[in-house]
Parts: C-alpha cells; sequence; structure tokens
C-alpha cells in the first residue's frame, strides 16, 4: 500500500495541476488580501487587511477592511482611532477586541521601527503587532511581489492530499515547501489554493466529482461529498425561519474556535446552542451582546458544565428554564421561548455514560421532556432541537454493531425515540436526506472526523401537526469548533 502511494506522490505533475487550477480559480472570488493588493496597491493597507483576516471569512474580513478605509487609510490617520473605536468599525471580525488592540499599537511601532513604512522582510515584519509568519509572507508575497510561502490551513491541507508534503503543521508544510517547491510558484501558490480550497476542495466533503484535476490528484485521506439527486435541493423553498442548533461543547472554546463567524455566516434568526459551560458573567461581551438579537441563558449552576442559550432576532411571548424538576433545571438543559404560533425548546439532553451509569437519570429526563412536548402541542406548533445524545437508526453511526450497548446507542434510549416518532413527531433531518454517512458530532480521538466516523445525535424535531410547516432541514458539518456541528430547520 505504501509504495502505491509512494509512486501516485512521484508522478504528481505539480506544473500541470497548477495551470490547470490558474484557470479554474479564475473565476472564482478572489481572497480579500489579493483583491486589497490590486486595488491599491498598498503595502500599509494589504498589512491591515491581513491582520483582519486571521480566523475571519473573507466577507467579513472585506466590510471591516472598507470601514475602516474609510476612517484610517493610512498610519498617520490609524494612530487617531482609540482602541474602542477601533472595535466598533471591525467588528464582528475574529478575536477583534485583540486585532483593535494591535492596530492601536500598530503605527507607533511603524514610526520607531521602520520610519513609518512597511517592512519588506518577514523577520521585520512578525515585529509589528499582530504578525505571525503566515501573515508576513503573505504581506511580502502580495503587497511587495517577492517569492514567499504563505501557508494557510488550505495550503496545508491540499498540498498533504496531493502527497505533495507528508507534514502535520502549516510551519512544517512551509518549510517543506520552501525546499521543494520551484519558487515561481512561491507568490501564488497560496491565492490559488486558497481559492480553490474554498471553492472546491473543501475541508468537508470536497466536490471531487466536478473538480477539474479529480483524475490527476491521489485525494489522501479525502472523503468526497455524497451527491444528492438532480433537482432535490433546487425544489426547495427558501421561506420561512431559518433555524440553527450547535452543540458548542463549551462556548468560550468555540469562541476561540471562530465561533463567531460562524455565527454570523449562518445568519439564522433564532440561534440555540447547548453544552455552553459557562456562566454569562464568564463570557466576553462580544457573545453577550450582539446586536438585534435578544439573547437567553440557563447555565448549569455547576461551573463550567453543560447549559444552554437562544439568540433570538425575534422578540418571545415568553421564557421558561427548565422543566420544573430539581434534577434536570440544575443543569440547564431545556430551554423554552414561546412565539405567536410555535414554541421552540432546546435541549441538552443526559449522556448515559460509560456502562450506561446514567441511564436512568436519562430515561427520567425522557420521560419528563416528552410529557412536557405533549402538553406544549396541544397549544400550538413546537420545535425540538438539540444534543438528544442518541443515534436512532443504524444509518446514524459508523459503527452501529460495534455501538449497541454503548451510551448514545442502547437498547433503551433507541426505544425511546422509537417512541417519539411513532407519537407522530418528525425527524425533519430524515424528510429531506435517507443518505448514511451524514453525522453531527465525531470523537476528537482516532482522527475521527477527518475520517467521518461519526454520529447523528443533533436534532430539530416537530410535533405531528407541523410537517408541512417543514421548508428544508439540514447538517452543516463544513462548519467546525465544536466535535458537533450545527444542524439547521426551514419553518414557515
Amino acid at each position: 500500500m505504501q509504495e502505491k502511494a509512494n509512486k501516485r506522490k512521484t508522478t504528481f505533475d505539480l506544473e500541470q495541476v497548477v495551470s490547470l487550477l490558474q484557470q479554474e480559480v479564475a473565476g472564482y472570488q478572489v481572497p480579500v488580501v489579493d483583491l486589497i493588493a490590486a486595488q491599491t496597491k498598498d503595502p500599509f493597507k494589504v498589512l491591515v487587511a491581513t491582520i483582519l483576516s486571521a480566523r475571519t471569512k473573507d466577507e467579513v474580513t472585506a466590510a471591516a477592511s472598507r470601514r475602516l478605509f474609510k476612517r484610517a487609510a493610512t498610519p498617520e490617520e490609524l494612530a487617531r482611532l482609540s482602541v474602542a473605536d477601533l472595535e466598533k468599525i471591525i467588528y464582528p471580525v475574529g478575536f477583534f477586541r485583540n486585532k483593535a488592540k494591535y492596530l492601536a499599537a500598530l503605527p507607533g511601532v511603524l514610526q520607531e521601527k521602520f520610519s513609518d513604512r512597511v517592512p519588506e522582510t518577514i523577520d521585520e515584519l512578525i515585529e509589528l503587532p499582530g504578525v505571525g509568519r503566515k501573515t508576513a509572507n503573505l504581506v511580502v508575497a502580495v503587497a511587495f511581489g517577492k517569492p514567499a510561502i504563505c501557508v494557510d490551513t488550505h495550503v496545508h491541507r491540499i498540498m498533504n492530499i496531493w502527497g505533495y508534503v507528508e507534514t502535520k503543521t502549516p510551519l512544517e508544510t512551509e518549510m517543506a515547501l520552501r525546499k521543494k517547491l520551484p519558487k515561481q510558484y512561491w507568490i501564488t501558490i497560496n491565492s490559488i489554493l486558497v481559492a480553490f480550497g474554498q471553492g472546491t476542495c473543501r475541508p468537508r466533503r470536497p466536490k471531487c466529482d466536478s473538480c477539474i484535476i479529480a483524475d490527476l490528484c491521489p485525494k489522501i485521506g479525502v472523503i468526497p461529498r455524497n451527491i444528492q439527486p438532480k433537482n432535490t435541493k433546487s425544489k426547495r423553498k427558501q421561506d420561512g425561519l431559518f433555524l440553527v442548533s450547535w452543540n458548542v461543547n463549551g462556548l468560550r472554546a468555540a469562541l476561540k474556535k471562530g465561533f463567531l463567524d460562524s455565527f454570523f455566516e449562518l445568519n439564522a434568526d433564532i440561534f440555540a446552542l447547548q453544552e455552553i459551560k459557562a456562566l454569562p458573567d464568564q463570557l466576553p461581551d462580544e457573545v453577550r451582546n450582539i446586536p438585534s438579537y435578544h439573547i437567553f441563558w440557563y447555565p448549569a449552576r455547576k461551573k463550567g458544565y453543560s447549559g444552554t442559550a437562544v439568540f433570538s432576532r425575534i422578540e418571545p411571548m415568553s421564557v421558561q428554564y427548565g422543566l420544573d424538576e430539581e434534577n434536570f433545571d440544575a443543569e440547564g438543559r431545556v430551554l423554552t421561548l414561546e412565539f405567536d404560533d410555535f414554541y421552540f425548546i432546546t435541549a441538552y439532553f443526559p449522556n448515559a455514560q460509560p456502562k450506561l451509569k446514567r441511564i436512568d437519570f436519562k430515561q427520567q429526563f425522557n420521560i419528563r421532556l416528552l410529557n412536557y412536548m405533549d402538553r406544549l402541542a396541544k397549544k400550538k406548533s413546537i420545535i425540538l432541537c438539540g444534543d438528544l445524545n442518541v443515534a436512532h437508526k443504524p444509518i446514524d453511526l459508523a459503527n452501529p454493531k460495534a455501538n449497541e450497548k454503548n451510551p448514545g446507542y442502547s437498547p433503551q434510549e433507541r426505544a425511546w425515540m422509537d417512541e417519539v416518532i411513532q407519537a407522530g413527531y418528525v425527524d425533519t433531518f430524515r424528510l429531506f436526506n435517507n443518505e448514511p454517512d451524514q453525522y453531527t458530532w465525531w470523537s476528537y480521538r482516532f482522527n475521527a472526523r477527518p475520517k467521518n466516523i461519526g454520529w447523528r445525535i443533533d436534532y430539530f424535531l416537530v410535533d405531528p401537526g407541523s410537517r408541512d410547516r417543514v421548508v428544508d432541514a439540514a447538517i452543516h458539518d463544513d462548519i467546525t469548533g465544536s466535535d458537533h456541528c450545527p444542524v439547521s430547520l426551514r419553518f414557515k
């Protein structure tokens, strides 16, 4: 097997592949830093945009850059803005508070060390606040047109998919490419592979079926997307409310992994979280006060454990915290918002624990919650979302046989899901997608997510009478930041 892999690597034609990709990505959206360089030829603006772009979607970076350059197009103008001013201007880029501090300090460092000019070497650039090797390489290549290898996650990932390098980190990839990659590609390879990685060779479910280099690519470690039947997706309407649910497995940790970028990208009308593992006063203002959202927190009494939250653009008529059951409510597991014609329930179901140590507690919770759902459903539509901590059918996990007695797939837990479905409640995702390999949770161990060895344990359920209100349901497995991914429902 190894001999075959090595043979593929040695015959990989980089020149042919890069030539094809240059033509392919010409019609793609240009990475924002390259776009700014093309528009302005200004190293200062390229530097600032590159600092803003770290862990931030291109569209968010572009908007923030435009706002900032209206106020501060030069180091002198930037020096007149306070950290508070900068925070307001660049919000909601990732880590905007830290970046505001970097930008506030930048003019002074440029003046003191470099006579108000943007330096042209990597060693000098990394002396600037907020600038690491990736940023420095990008500025050298894009702003000054000098040979430099900027290795972001796309370059690192795709070069390993091609077998051109065998590395574990972007820094290792940069060093390997400096030795191996012909210099003629140093400046262009980042923009080509960023565009290609965002458009075709995506981290999750790459579009190998429509890739221009599919026949040339070794596809090392790649799990291509499943293709839906033609016209299935195009017929789905996009009306109604867009609702999102995500077990973030610690909101403070998720914030460091780009949570706010994903939050704004999804742009939900109602966004529910489970397992926030934090009290509101432990969270930064950037997530406690998001413009245009009403925010409701239901943390567990035990710090760093469980808890739920809901962000809603629509102000609810009422909010209920818990199930009026002390054992469950101490863990902040159920939060209900009442609207004009539906109830929205987010729930974080207990884990049955190894050897099913907590199965009795979970079964009691299951019974209590189903009775609660039945009572509310008599009044108006109900939507239940969250981490139910159970895979219902063999199709809902990668290794059903090996897990039949394990928590999350035990006979007792699956029997409760059977009861819920037999009562008429609708597993909305399965209305639209009955394919295997569709998961919402992957273990952090054994490289499970890249291999797609996962479980579907996050759901949107609706009451029997609301089936016709369901427009669409989806799993957003390309979004990282937790061991779970978001799931969504469009509800009219």
